[in-house]
């Protein structure tokens, strides 16, 4: 990889220089291009970091994808169900996917990896200098080599910027897409729960003066202003009291100056009366 670096930094770090790694960029879109059935083209990562960016990969350009671990005998044991016959291999990290590479030997299998500048180049067909191990360099780099393929095959134009983002490429940690996920159902909850501010209206059309004057006397007719009307309306007059009867003057009977009535005698000549205690003792015997 020494070809492929641009100058050493006093701190020990390699410096690519990037304009091999476009020229082997496209070095690498004619040779996909160049294969008739893109399903026989196989893009394979191991590393978490390039697993979404070779599913996007496959997913626009045709490719069969192998996302995660690589089952060993793929391109060599016939027997197992994984068994596969690509003519094209294009791997994210060659030390990574040492497996797959080395299958590839042994069935003359063309290989194409993105490699760093710490990477062996045994069995690498067409080596692209870059950053394999920061995951946006990783993204960065299949969503360049995918939109050139496409530029390739007429599907999309050069003059015209693709609308597809990197950012689609770019590896993606499930913890943070979980907890988004979360915060998306917990926000329209919160937005019904808030109340929104109570504001007066005035139905009048003016300003209404909130306070009131202070009452002193009840006994005076207060005015009463109707919202929407021209002038208030005038009080009306209050009727004089009617005199009514002096209770007070009235006479008042004396029950205890009226005169009992006599009680009316019976045919054997007693007084007969009401007052079981007031009558004249009779002897029983």
């Amino acid at each position: 990889m020494k070809e492929y670096c641009f100058k050493r930094r006093p701190d020990g770090i390699h410096l690519i220089n990037l304009k091999k790694t476009w020229e082997k960029l496209l070095l690498a879109a004619r040779a996909i291009v160049a294969i008739e059935n893109p399903a026989e083209v196989c893009a394979i990562s191991s590393r978490p970091y390039g697993q979404r960016a070779v599913l996007k990969f496959a997913s626009f350009t045709g490719a069969t994808p192998i996302a995660g671990r690589f089952t060993p005998g793929t391109f060599t044991n016939q027997i197992q169900a994984a068994f596969r016959e690509p003519r094209l291999l294009v791997v994210c990290d060659p030390r990574a996917d040492h497996q797959p590479v080395t299958e590839a030997s042994y069935v003359n299998l063309p290989v194409i990896a993105f490699c760093n500048t710490d990477a062996t180049l045994r069995y690498v067909d067409i080596a692209i200098p870059c950053n394999n191990k920061s995951q946006h360099s990783i993204g960065l780099m299949w969503w360049m080599l995918t939109r050139e393929v496409l530029r390739m095959r007429g599907s999309i134009l050069r003059d015209i910027p693709w609308e597809i983002m990197v950012d689609l490429f770019f590896y993606r940690d499930p913890e943070e897409t979980e907890k988004e996920e979360q915060a998306q159902q917990v926000a329209p909850e919160r937005a019904v729960k808030e109340v929104a501010e109570y504001t007066t209206e005035q139905w009048g059309g003016g300003d209404v003066a909130t306070a009131t004057a202070e009452v002193t006397d009840w006994s005076a007719t207060a005015e009463v202003s109707t919202f929407g009307a021209a002038a208030p309306a005038a009080a009306a007059p209050v009727a004089a009291p009617v005199a009514t009867e002096d209770w007070s003057a009235a006479p008042v009977e004396d029950w205890s100056a009226t005169t009992p009535a006599a009680p009316a005698a019976s045919a054997t000549g007693t007084t007969t009366t009401t007052e079981w205690g007031a009558g004249t003792d009779t002897t029983w015997g």
